[in-house]
């Protein structure tokens, strides 16, 4: 299964999306403002009939309407079948505007988590995936690619900005508790980079479920850990939309962690 999904994200991305990349392509805005691309649709539409092929169940895609996605969660969730989460472009706004930062992403659910994840880089052939219990991996290098430092004042850090309460990211911006920040504009990537040991913790602060499905499960068979803005438990949070904050070494994780939560609380102010 994972094998095939693997192949078929390969596939899906030479034939859909890469010959429409730097060309004139149709674009719209979603009704959340979001953009989205013909590269988007074509890529989404070429999955969902392939993918039935490697498991059958229900699939909800970015691209689907609020009403098809929801239904879709409630046939496959709890089922043995499970569902398929497809994100056709993941950075779309970096895709239109040629800047080769973008990524397919898919993960297959069964009672509400991730067990099979697979997320593909097409400008620099990275395929990172996982299947849950046995690791996660890049082009068949075990994750993280190196050791990760404990210091947080030493990390790493991605951040979307754009998503977090304004008090909070101006205590970021003005005085971070680590060394430097990243942030590349494709949610799923940056799950990767983390796994990989690129970046060494990360925080966004609010990820619709395509963003996080793949993402999640590769940092958590590469040893990672994360939890949102309000649950320690990062798999009781809303399923349709979740902070995250998150890092691959557990010394970081749990300073990172109090860093964030003392400086979003009013007492803070």
């Amino acid at each position: 299964m994972l094998d095939a999904t693997v192949a078929l994200v390969r596939e899906v991305a030479q034939r859909e999306i890469m010959p429409r990349f730097l060309r004139a392509i149709h674009d719209q805005r979603k009704d959340d403002g979001s953009l989205c691309s013909e590269a988007d649709l074509a890529a989404e539409n070429f999955l969902h009939g392939r993918l039935q092929e490697i498991r059958y169940c229900p699939i909800i895609g970015e691209e689907m309407t609020p009403a098809a996605q929801h239904a879709s969660w409630h046939d496959g969730s709890d089922d043995d079948a499970g569902l398929w989460c497809i994100d056709p472009i993941d950075g779309t706004t970096n895709f239109i505007n040629g800047l080769p930062c973008f990524a397919v992403s898919i993960a297959w659910i069964r009672a509400r988590r991730s067990r099979l994840a697979v997320t593909y880089n097409p400008i620099t052939d990275e395929m990172f995936y996982a299947r849950e219990g046995n690791g996660a991996y890049l082009n068949g290098r075990r994750l993280p690619l190196r050791q990760v430092t404990g210091d947080i004042g030493r990390a790493v850090g991605g951040v979307d900005f754009k998503r977090i309460p304004k008090q909070l990211a101006d205590r970021i911006a003005v005085s971070p508790p680590f060394y430097s920040q990243r942030n590349f504009g494709s949610s799923t990537l940056d799950w990767c980079n983390l796994a990989a040991g690129r970046l060494d913790l990360y925080l966004h602060g609010g990820q619709m479920l395509w963003d996080y499905a793949a993402g999640n499960l590769i940092l958590r068979e590469a040893g990672g850990q994360m939890c949102t803005l309000a649950h320690d438990e990062y798999d009781d949070a809303d399923v349709w939309r979740r902070s995250v904050i998150a890092a691959l070494h557990p010394a970081v994780f749990a300073r990172w962690r109090n860093w964030v939560r003392q400086n979003n609380s009013p007492a803070s102010s």
